[in-house]
Protein backbone atom coordinates (compact mmCIF):
# COMPACT_ATOMS: atom_id res chain seq x y z
CA UNK A 1 0.00 0.00 0.00
CA UNK A 2 2.83 2.37 0.85
CA UNK A 3 4.35 1.63 -2.55
CA UNK A 4 1.14 2.44 -4.41
CA UNK A 5 0.86 5.68 -2.45
CA UNK A 6 4.39 6.61 -3.51
CA UNK A 7 3.53 6.04 -7.17
CA UNK A 8 0.42 8.14 -6.90
CA UNK A 9 2.38 10.83 -5.13
CA UNK A 10 4.97 10.74 -7.92
CA UNK A 11 2.26 10.93 -10.56
CA UNK A 12 0.65 13.84 -8.73
CA UNK A 13 3.95 15.64 -8.37
CA UNK A 14 4.79 15.00 -12.04
CA UNK A 15 1.41 16.26 -13.19
CA UNK A 16 1.74 19.35 -11.02
CA UNK A 17 5.23 19.98 -12.30
CA UNK A 18 4.13 19.53 -15.91
CA UNK A 19 1.22 21.93 -15.44
CA UNK A 20 3.49 24.47 -13.81
CA UNK A 21 5.95 24.15 -16.67
CA UNK A 22 3.25 24.68 -19.28
CA UNK A 23 1.91 27.67 -17.34
CA UNK A 24 5.40 29.17 -17.04
CA UNK A 25 6.05 28.71 -20.77
CA UNK A 26 2.74 30.33 -21.54
CA UNK A 27 3.51 33.27 -19.27
CA UNK A 28 6.97 33.74 -20.83
CA UNK A 29 5.55 33.50 -24.35
CA UNK A 30 2.77 35.98 -23.62
CA UNK A 31 5.19 38.36 -21.93
CA UNK A 32 7.55 38.25 -24.92
CA UNK A 33 4.71 38.81 -27.36
CA UNK A 34 3.39 41.83 -25.42
CA UNK A 35 6.84 43.45 -25.13
CA UNK A 36 7.56 43.26 -28.87
CA UNK A 37 7.08 46.67 -30.59
CA UNK A 38 6.18 46.57 -34.28
CA UNK A 39 9.11 47.95 -36.29
CA UNK A 40 7.02 49.23 -39.20
CA UNK A 41 7.52 48.46 -42.87
CA UNK A 42 10.91 47.08 -43.73
CA UNK A 43 13.18 49.57 -45.44
CA UNK A 44 14.60 48.05 -48.61
CA UNK A 45 18.35 47.84 -48.97
CA UNK A 46 19.55 50.91 -50.85
CA UNK A 47 21.99 48.79 -52.81
CA UNK A 48 19.03 47.08 -54.42
CA UNK A 49 17.61 50.36 -55.72
CA UNK A 50 19.19 50.91 -59.11
CA UNK A 51 18.56 53.96 -61.27
CA UNK A 52 17.92 52.92 -64.86
CA UNK A 53 20.56 54.13 -67.27
CA UNK A 54 19.81 57.57 -68.66
CA UNK A 55 17.24 58.43 -65.96
CA UNK A 56 19.52 59.54 -63.16
CA UNK A 57 20.62 63.13 -62.56
CA UNK A 58 23.37 64.15 -64.97
CA UNK A 59 26.39 66.25 -64.02
CA UNK A 60 25.71 69.62 -65.58
CA UNK A 61 28.51 71.25 -67.55
CA UNK A 62 26.55 74.40 -68.33
CA UNK A 63 28.61 76.48 -65.93
CA UNK A 64 31.79 74.76 -66.98
CA UNK A 65 32.96 74.62 -63.39
CA UNK A 66 33.99 72.13 -60.79
CA UNK A 67 34.64 72.58 -57.10
CA UNK A 68 36.91 75.54 -57.83
CA UNK A 69 34.15 77.43 -59.68
CA UNK A 70 36.03 77.51 -62.97
CA UNK A 71 34.01 78.11 -66.12
CA UNK A 72 34.54 76.76 -69.62
CA UNK A 73 35.32 78.73 -72.77
CA UNK A 74 31.74 78.17 -73.92
CA UNK A 75 30.42 79.41 -70.58
CA UNK A 76 32.59 82.53 -70.79
CA UNK A 77 31.39 83.28 -74.32
CA UNK A 78 27.77 82.91 -73.19
CA UNK A 79 28.42 85.42 -70.38
CA UNK A 80 29.94 87.90 -72.83
CA UNK A 81 27.11 87.58 -75.35
CA UNK A 82 24.48 87.99 -72.65
CA UNK A 83 26.17 91.06 -71.19
CA UNK A 84 26.49 92.64 -74.62
CA UNK A 85 22.92 91.77 -75.59
CA UNK A 86 24.15 89.98 -78.71
CA UNK A 87 22.52 86.86 -80.13
CA UNK A 88 24.92 83.97 -80.65
CA UNK A 89 23.98 83.80 -84.32
CA UNK A 90 24.98 87.46 -84.81
CA UNK A 91 28.57 86.93 -83.64
CA UNK A 92 31.39 85.92 -85.98
CA UNK A 93 35.20 85.94 -86.12
CA UNK A 94 35.13 84.80 -82.51
CA UNK A 95 38.44 84.58 -80.65
CA UNK A 96 38.56 82.98 -77.22
CA UNK A 97 42.00 82.68 -75.63
CA UNK A 98 43.39 82.34 -72.12
CA UNK A 99 45.50 85.19 -70.74
CA UNK A 100 46.33 86.98 -67.49
CA UNK A 101 45.46 90.52 -66.45
CA UNK A 102 45.92 92.16 -63.03
CA UNK A 103 47.10 88.79 -61.75
CA UNK A 104 43.85 87.09 -62.82
CA UNK A 105 43.65 84.19 -65.27
CA UNK A 106 41.04 85.18 -67.86
CA UNK A 107 39.37 84.29 -71.11
CA UNK A 108 40.11 87.09 -73.57
CA UNK A 109 37.10 87.05 -75.89
CA UNK A 110 36.67 89.05 -79.09
CA UNK A 111 33.90 88.88 -81.65
CA UNK A 112 32.36 90.95 -84.40
CA UNK A 113 28.79 91.69 -85.46
CA UNK A 114 27.27 93.68 -88.32
CA UNK A 115 26.73 96.53 -85.89
CA UNK A 116 29.88 96.59 -83.74
CA UNK A 117 33.02 94.94 -82.37
CA UNK A 118 33.25 93.50 -78.85
CA UNK A 119 36.08 92.65 -76.47
CA UNK A 120 35.61 90.98 -73.07
CA UNK A 121 37.89 89.73 -70.32
CA UNK A 122 36.23 87.14 -68.09
CA UNK A 123 37.81 85.52 -65.03
CA UNK A 124 38.11 81.78 -65.44
CA UNK A 125 37.48 81.31 -61.73
CA UNK A 126 33.89 82.40 -61.14
CA UNK A 127 33.05 83.99 -64.51
CA UNK A 128 33.31 87.62 -63.38
CA UNK A 129 33.64 90.20 -66.16
CA UNK A 130 36.86 92.08 -65.36
CA UNK A 131 37.10 93.97 -68.64
CA UNK A 132 34.82 94.98 -71.49
CA UNK A 133 34.98 97.33 -74.46
CA UNK A 134 32.49 97.74 -77.27
CA UNK A 135 30.92 100.42 -79.42
CA UNK A 136 27.83 100.02 -81.57
CA UNK A 137 27.67 101.64 -85.01
CA UNK A 138 25.50 104.75 -84.78
CA UNK A 139 24.04 104.26 -88.28
CA UNK A 140 22.70 100.91 -87.16
CA UNK A 141 21.45 102.57 -83.99
CA UNK A 142 19.38 104.96 -86.13
CA UNK A 143 17.49 102.02 -87.65
CA UNK A 144 16.24 100.77 -84.28
CA UNK A 145 12.92 101.54 -82.76
CA UNK A 146 12.39 102.18 -79.08
CA UNK A 147 10.93 104.45 -76.48
CA UNK A 148 12.72 107.56 -75.18
CA UNK A 149 14.19 107.28 -71.69
CA UNK A 150 14.81 109.96 -69.09
CA UNK A 151 18.14 110.46 -67.38
CA UNK A 152 16.77 108.71 -64.28
CA UNK A 153 15.70 105.72 -66.37
CA UNK A 154 19.10 105.63 -68.07
CA UNK A 155 20.71 105.54 -64.63
CA UNK A 156 18.65 102.49 -63.71
CA UNK A 157 19.63 100.79 -66.98
CA UNK A 158 23.32 101.19 -66.17
CA UNK A 159 22.94 100.04 -62.56
CA UNK A 160 21.01 96.99 -63.75
CA UNK A 161 23.91 96.01 -65.99
CA UNK A 162 26.34 95.83 -63.04
CA UNK A 163 25.09 93.26 -60.47
CA UNK A 164 25.15 94.58 -56.92
CA UNK A 165 25.36 98.24 -57.86
CA UNK A 166 22.62 100.85 -57.48
CA UNK A 167 21.60 104.12 -59.09
CA UNK A 168 23.49 105.95 -56.34
CA UNK A 169 26.77 104.55 -57.76
CA UNK A 170 26.13 106.10 -61.19
CA UNK A 171 27.25 109.55 -62.31
CA UNK A 172 25.45 110.67 -65.48
CA UNK A 173 25.13 113.78 -67.64
CA UNK A 174 23.73 114.77 -71.02
CA UNK A 175 25.82 115.57 -74.12
CA UNK A 176 24.69 116.96 -77.45
CA UNK A 177 27.77 118.69 -78.87
CA UNK A 178 28.12 116.46 -81.97
CA UNK A 179 24.51 116.91 -83.05
CA UNK A 180 23.35 113.66 -81.51
CA UNK A 181 22.00 113.72 -77.99
CA UNK A 182 23.27 111.10 -75.58
CA UNK A 183 23.67 110.30 -71.94
CA UNK A 184 27.24 109.79 -70.83
CA UNK A 185 28.56 108.78 -67.46
CA UNK A 186 30.58 106.48 -65.27
CA UNK A 187 30.15 104.03 -62.46
CA UNK A 188 32.67 102.90 -59.85
CA UNK A 189 31.83 99.63 -58.15
CA UNK A 190 33.66 96.64 -56.64
CA UNK A 191 37.08 97.72 -57.91
CA UNK A 192 35.80 98.40 -61.43
CA UNK A 193 35.36 101.57 -63.43
CA UNK A 194 32.59 101.61 -66.03
CA UNK A 195 32.09 104.27 -68.69
CA UNK A 196 29.05 104.39 -70.94
CA UNK A 197 26.99 106.23 -73.54
CA UNK A 198 23.24 105.68 -73.90
CA UNK A 199 20.91 106.67 -76.71
CA UNK A 200 18.07 108.73 -75.15
CA UNK A 201 15.70 107.77 -77.97
CA UNK A 202 15.91 104.01 -77.45
CA UNK A 203 17.55 103.49 -74.06
CA UNK A 204 20.25 101.36 -75.67
CA UNK A 205 23.85 101.38 -74.44
CA UNK A 206 25.93 101.91 -77.57
CA UNK A 207 29.33 102.54 -75.97
CA UNK A 208 30.56 100.58 -72.94
CA UNK A 209 33.95 100.28 -71.30
CA UNK A 210 34.87 98.46 -68.10
CA UNK A 211 38.27 98.08 -66.45
CA UNK A 212 39.68 96.85 -63.17
CA UNK A 213 41.18 99.62 -61.07
CA UNK A 214 44.54 99.07 -59.32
Amino acid sequence: MARRKGVRQYETDFSSGLAAGVLLACLIGCSTQQSTVPSGPEVPDSSALEIPSGQGPALSSSNGGGASGEISREGALAIALDNAGVLEGDAYNIKNETDRDHGITIYDIEFETEYGDYDFEIAIDGGRIVGADYEVDEEWLNTLSGSPVSMEEATEIVAGKVPGSSAADVTIWEESGDGRGRYEGELFFDGMKFEFEIDPQTGRIFDWNADLRD
